[in-house]
């Protein structure tokens, strides 16, 4: 294996500051986290996506540098300025927003003395409308499928217009599930790369029960995770109303308090904000049951569900909806074919249980991040790597 290769990162909405503020857990934070300790990687540029000249002068740094990066000594943070922040929804804007994106990447990336880094971006517009001519590949990570996000709908035509690009350029693809690799039919390589867990967080001994959680009576089944319309809150209802005995708990933000404003009155059901990553950690290992009730969706059927390797990771039993990605991760995942039929799965899990601990344990060395990351950097350091397109088809 070829060792020292340079590497660019670029997030996909979401910038450094966010990643570290939500503790670096999902997935390409995660990546990042993987490169910025590997010992392959010789020099790494981190870009955040465009922001808005204002706010980043508020911020208190220049366009086009960004804030200092203290994590790597080797490596630097970018924050491209514009003067709006959202991406254009017209096509051909769109184009002509990445060529320029492209273009202050390179300048930073030949002031840090990289030399024909591989890229790796989180982000399809960046993998399809960037150039890189000055780099050696890419490599697209797809966490989402983009195309099934109501909330980014405006820009269906431009992902569609960038899977198509990323296709006929051959530019590989890591992606979480295999639905999304079958929905970019990449001709480049390609592989699955499922969620993980890290061990440091869940090998410690059992943490104390946070004091909310602690007045609260056993058994509780908990759902984790950012609380909007993926959750099928009927089915929630349903579950709580046909079993009194069991308290739901739902942690995690709630972009829209309202959506969850008829479970808020159930004396069984607990909505609680989020929480630090040790308070996530210390309430899944002392709850009885974990739920993926999710509606099902195009993108829910594409997501790797982090939730259920972390509910594994602490050793919980969990009932889900039947989602493909869902299907063989373990023996202790009952499914059913939707959320509302979940609820004679239940008993069932409770009887299973926990796992013993050296099950857990096992569990979480299996499905560590370092071990999922371990293709991808395979993929990166090969020499040689398949070369980006010399023409950029448009």
């Amino acid at each position: 294996m070829t060792t020292g290769r340079d590497v660019v990162f670029t997030f996909s909405y979401e910038t450094y500051a966010d990643a570290e503020a939500r503790g670096m857990m999902r997935p390409p934070d995660r990546i990042l986290q993987t490169l910025l300790n590997a010992d392959e990687v010789a020099g790494l540029l981190v870009a955040n996506p465009y922001r808005s000249i204002p706010s980043v002068l508020r911020a208190g740094f220049s366009p086009e540098t960004g804030p200092r990066f203290a994590a790597s000594k080797r490596g630097a943070l970018i924050t491209p300025a514009r003067m709006r922040r959202a991406d254009p929804t017209k096509l051909g804007a769109i184009v002509g927003e990445y060529r320029r994106y492209d273009s202050v990447l390179k300048r930073r990336s030949e002031q840090l003395g990289l030399r024909v880094p591989v890229i790796v971006t989180a982000n399809p517009l960046v993998a399809a409308f960037c150039p890189f001519a000055w780099a050696s590949s890419v490599l697209y990570f797809g966490r989402d499928d983009w195309l099934s996000s109501t909330s980014r709908q405006e820009y269906w035509p431009a992902y569609q217009m960038a899977y198509r690009q990323i296709r006929e350029s051959e530019v590989a693809v890591a992606a979480v599930s295999q639905q999304i690799i079958d929905r970019i039919r990449p001709l480049g390589p390609s592989m699955v790369v499922p969620n993980g867990v890290s061990p440091a967080e869940w090998l410690a001994p059992l943490p104390p029960e946070p004091e909310w959680l602690a007045a609260l009576p056993k058994p509780r089944a908990v759902y984790a995770g950012t609380i909007d319309q993926r959750l099928d809150t009927d089915a929630v209802a349903a579950l709580a109303h046909s079993r009194p005995d069991m308290h739901f708990i739902l942690l995690g933000p709630s972009p829209d308090p309202d959506y969850v404003s008829q479970l808020r009155e159930l004396a069984n059901v607990h909505v609680h904000g989020g929480v630090g990553r040790d308070e996530l950690v210390a309430t899944l290992r002392n709850c009885q049951l974990s739920l993926l009730a999710h509606r099902r969706t195009a993108l829910t059927e594409a997501m790797s569900p982090l939730k259920i390797y972390e509910y594994l990771a602490a050793g919980l039993p969990v009932v889900s909806i039947d989602l493909p990605p869902v299907r063989g991760i373990n023996d202790r995942v009952l499914v059913a074919p939707t959320a509302a039929g979940m609820g004679p799965l239940i008993d069932r899990a409770l009887e299973i249980g926990p796992m013993s601990e050296g099950e857990r344990r096992d569990f979480v060395s299996e499905h560590s991040w370092e071990s999922r990351h371990r293709v991808i950097l395979d993929l990166l350091m090969r020499s040689p790597l398949l070369h980006r397109s010399e023409v950029f088809r448009r």
